[in-house]
């Protein structure tokens, strides 16, 4: 970790004082590849939705599959079935979708290791139902990639616009700016902008 703060230090002096200021950063942990399907399906539930409703949601869908949620469960489950945990139309066909690209090998999560985070970011929103966003998140916090941004998180967004004092919503250009000098490293300083927000 002191690599990482002392990265920081020298290319941003701005961030690395919200760093001192948010305190200790975990070390980014990679998850178990037997929970990739979970992770997935959890992102797509809950994306657009307060953590209270989303995780009620989830909750009541995770109680489908008392033998662990899979792909071969899921593929097995009616349409009925995942719209009555409270989940919308287009939900449940996309956790469905999900379910038969990797019951199909469109997604082979055997793989990923060796993918660079295009490739991952691109197999996955070949998958209707699963965008950038959601794939990034996948990519920072299933599997554990130190240099990620997403430039469509409106937290991150509203972060940068708060540390560094733009008046206004910074253009693309100037994020990737910004987020450029923290490589390799951007997962980490985004965690650092997230908890930026629950500071004054």
């Amino acid at each position: 970790m002191k690599k990482i703060l002392a990265h920081f230090k020298k290319v941003d002096p701005i961030l690395y004082s919200w760093t001192v200021k948010v305190g200790k950063l975990e070390t980014i942990i990679k998850d178990k590849q037997e929970n990739y399907f979970y992770r997935l399906c959890r992102e797509i539930v809950c994306q657009q939705l307060s953590d209270r409703a989303g995780m009620a949601i989830f909750t009541r869908f995770e109680k489908l599959f008392p033998k662990g949620l899979k792909s071969k469960y899921l593929i097995k489950t009616s349409h009925e079935k995942l719209r009555a945990t409270g989940m919308s139309h287009a939900k449940a066909r996309y956790v469905r979708n999900l379910a038969e690209a990797i019951d199909k090998k469109v997604l082979d999560f055997n793989i990923f290791d060796s993918l660079s985070d295009e490739e991952i970011i691109k197999r996955l929103t070949s998958v209707k139902g699963i965008g950038p966003w959601t794939a990034e998140m996948f990519l920072m916090f299933t599997l554990g990639r130190e240099n990620v941004f997403s430039h469509g998180d409106l937290g991150l967004r509203k972060a940068l616009k708060k540390i560094y004092k733009f008046k206004k919503e910074p253009s693309k250009n100037k994020v990737g700016s910004i987020v450029q000098r923290w490589s390799p490293y951007k997962t980490y300083a985004s965690r650092i902008l997230w908890a930026s927000l629950e500071l004054q």
